[in-house]
């Protein structure tokens, strides 16, 4: 792992990202330069949306850590419908780590934390960190009562600067044409940092983890971290150490297939029962939350400052939806995504085509009824060919989509890039009709 500073101020924050986009703009100026004098200008796409300028925003926002990098996150999972593969691709760097801090800023944090002699509390403290991710870096350690911990530390600052560091990376996507400045983007803004306070809250963390163990009890596959309580703060989380192997390495070959197709269809009804049952969902399927057990045959559920809680209004109309597509009932699926906020009043019927045709694109491990092959699906690929040309084609009617659907929409696609990764086979329509209103 790169160790780097976390800046800690706004302005230093903003410093950076300003670098960043003159690095991008700079980029840019370098693709054009290289495309003059082709006979078919690869025009498709802005110049600044190039697999190198997303390398460079990625390592920046790995070292930038917090919500800029959260939101790199969001953008390199949900971004397959309207990017460039080799963009989105490069952008996944972000999915796996950030930069850690060094061992002075970490031990400042603890100092803060714990007060003055803290290291009393351990009989060993490994420096090294185990993992890092957008807002905190996690350590093992042993206690001096002999509990064997895992304590999430966040990097200094980022709670601070989640406004600014939200609206600074807004300005510079929509600098960089990642997103037209035609959008409106304020609900899906204040939704964002609304979230990202949240997750920067670790007590409320530590509730969501005590709640979710709870829920997951009756689940034997599944294993979620312990809290301990008296460690813990609103910037330090004291959980069960849990060992284990990243769980897309179940996707190399020479892994039995009937595992891989095991463990897809645990994660994919996990994933239902937290939308119709729960209505509390873990809605950031990063790759790193999840780990697998050869031993025991268990998943480890990690990270859930990301949790949101759904009204029974909303899900129930998900609920009804899903029954509508798999039952062809096209008049249905059109009444809902209406209430749902899919579909405008004033759209034209070209527009709600085209909405109501990625609605389904979405949907289409539910819709097909039998196995689905995640490997070989090519749905990120149409589904990116619809929306580039809904967005850049019918500019005047776009919309985003509701803000209450941000983080679901997020989960939806983080599941279906993980099963893709395993190569899972899965009958996803099987698993979701118990939860659905019968036909």
């Amino acid at each position: 792992m790169k160790k780097s500073r976390v800046p800690t101020t706004r302005f230093g924050r903003l410093a950076r990202l300003g670098l960043t986009a003159g690095e991008l703009v700079m980029g840019g100026v370098a693709e054009s330069v290289r495309r003059l004098g082709k006979a078919k200008p690869a025009d498709a796409y802005n110049v600044l949306l190039t697999a190198t300028n997303a390398k460079k925003l990625a390592e920046r926002l790995a070292g930038m850590r917090g919500a800029a990098m959260k939101m790199g996150q969001i953008l390199s999972m949900e971004s397959a419908d309207f990017l460039p593969r080799e963009f989105s691709d490069a952008l996944a760097i972000l999915r796996d780590s950030a930069d850690t801090m060094p061992l002075s800023q970490v031990k400042r944090v603890l100092g803060r934390e714990y007060g003055k002699g803290w290291q009393s509390l351990f009989i060993d403290f490994n420096y090294e960190p185990i993992a890092a991710a957008s807002i905190g870096q996690v350590h093992r350690v042993f206690t001096e009562d002999g509990r064997d911990l895992a304590l999430k530390i966040q990097y200094p600052g980022v709670a601070k600067s989640i406004n600014s560091d939200v609206d600074n990376m807004a300005m510079l996507m929509r600098l960089i044409n990642l997103l037209p400045v035609e959008i409106d983007i304020s609900s899906i803004v204040k939704e964002a940092k609304r979230q990202l306070h949240q997750e920067a809250d670790y007590i409320v963390e530590a509730h969501y983890l005590r709640d979710y163990r709870k829920l997951v009890e009756d689940e034997p596959r599944f294993v979620v971290p312990g809290v301990h309580e008296d460690l813990t703060t609103k910037r330090i989380l004291a959980m069960d150490y849990v060992d284990g192997v990243p769980l897309e390495s179940l996707g190399k070959e020479g892994v039995a297939q009937e595992l891989k197709d095991g463990v897809g269809a645990l994660l994919q009804r996990l994933m239902f029962r937290e939308l119709f049952e729960f209505r509390t969902m873990q809605s950031d399927p990063n790759f790193a939350n999840y780990l697998y057990q050869p031993e025991t045959d268990r998943i480890v559920l990690l990270d859930f400052g990301s949790t949101v809680s759904f009204e029974e209004k909303f899900t129930h109309r998900y609920a009804q939806i899903a029954r509508a597509m798999i039952d062809g009932n096209n008049l249905e699926v059109r009444r809902l995504a209406e209430q749902m906020g899919y579909i405008n009043p004033g759209n034209s019927d070209e527009y709600v085509g085209k909405i109501l045709n990625l609605i389904r694109l979405a949907s289409e491990p539910v819709i097909q009824g039998g196995i689905y092959d995640f490997g070989k699906s090519d749905v990120f690929a149409r589904g990116r060919d619809a929306g580039l040309e809904m967005i850049f084609e019918d500019m005047s009617e776009y919309r985003v989509p509701p803000p209450e659907t941000m983080f679901l929409h997020r989960k939806l696609v983080g599941c279906f890039m993980l099963c893709s990764r395993l190569g899972a086979r899965v009958d996803v329509q099987k698993l979701i009709s118990p939860f659905l209103p019968a036909s």
